[in-house]
């Protein structure tokens, strides 16, 4: 081969490693932007996702004017449920750090559910009320407010309710099933082992045991005596005790003031505009994420399996 053949064919090759480094190049570059822009599509909708279902969760209050905080105790109280101890703490304290709070609204429409949950929010809220004496707080029902939602409102420095509101039924109780009769009917035979004479109490699938009944409503009266003293302490000389008004009835708005079971007739949107004079209303209920629901179900679990059946209902 010639020089001059032999120089042609070196540019030759040249010029193809130079075009074929330019195309790697080039690759690598729309690689690149390529998977930037997927992963920033990923991004906006994952963001986008945690804005439409709550999934980050947090409380909606945010004001920089006076205003009335507006706290929703919706659905049944229970560590697992809507309604519970950590939630409406989380929703109170965010009230009451707002400087520009002129009172807290309770909105309760509530059938009860745990009285554990019940009794730590209304020994926060008495805390709130001790450490926030100029910023009142009043509970006010809609629909239903009982056992465990009256637990939670005689912490209040009233409650409002509408004539037609149900109010009261201060009692606990324990459901649950028995179920020996049809397991004699089909034949079932129940093979339990315990370690602890009473670990098997209240079983579905054994008789009744006296001892073990016994033991049950000593634990529901202790609570119903916690629960009559909170009410006593939350309504003070206001109430008005019948032999009925610690027997698990309930009552009409209307009676329930009769009673001393709440102070006045008004809706929320009343006690703001006419008591607390601040017609600005922010919500601050706090709402949950995904993350903290999954969460809260797993870690209540435990506790729902051993003391299931007792409520303030």
């Amino acid at each position: 081969m010639s020089d001059s053949e032999q120089n042609s064919s070196n540019w030759e090759r040249e010029v193809l490693e130079k075009l074929a480094f330019q195309s790697l190049k080039e690759q690598k570059r729309n690689r690149f932007w390529s998977i930037f822009f997927k992963s920033l599509t990923l991004l906006w909708l994952f963001l986008t996702l945690f804005y439409m279902f709550n999934w980050i969760g947090g409380a909606s209050g945010n004001s920089a004017e006076d205003h009335t905080a507006l706290i929703d105790i919706q659905g049944e109280i229970g560590a697992q449920d809507q309604v519970n101890a950590d939630s409406v703490i989380s929703s109170l304290h965010d009230a009451y750090d707002n400087k520009h709070t002129k009172g807290v609204i309770l909105r309760i429409n509530s059938p009860g559910g745990s009285p554990v949950q019940a009794g730590i929010i209304n020994d926060e809220i008495k805390r709130q009320r001790q450490l926030h004496p100029e910023i009142p707080v009043y509970a006010v029902v809609e629909d239903i407010c009982a056992s465990g939602g009256y637990y939670i409102a005689v912490a209040a420095d009233k409650i409002y309710v509408d004539k037609a509101s149900i109010i009261g039924s201060i009692g606990v109780l324990m459901d649950g099933f028995g179920f020996t009769g049809a397991m004699e009917k089909f034949g079932v035979e129940r093979r339990l082992m315990t370690a602890g004479e009473n670990k098997a109490m209240l079983d579905s699938f054994s008789p009744v045991n006296p001892k073990h009944k016994a033991l049950a409503q000593a634990m529901l009266n202790e609570v119903h005596q916690q629960f009559i003293s909170v009410v006593r302490e939350g309504r003070g000389k206001r109430l008005k005790e019948t032999p009925e008004t610690f027997s698990g009835l309930f009552w009409s708005g209307e009676a329930g003031i009769k009673m001393g079971l709440a102070d006045e007739l008004g809706s929320y949107e009343f006690v703001a505009r006419e008591v607390i004079k601040q017609e600005n209303i922010v919500d601050f209920t706090a709402s949950e994420g995904l993350a903290d629901r999954v969460a809260r179900k797993f870690g209540a679990s435990m506790t729902q399996s051993l003391f299931k059946g007792m409520s303030l209902r």
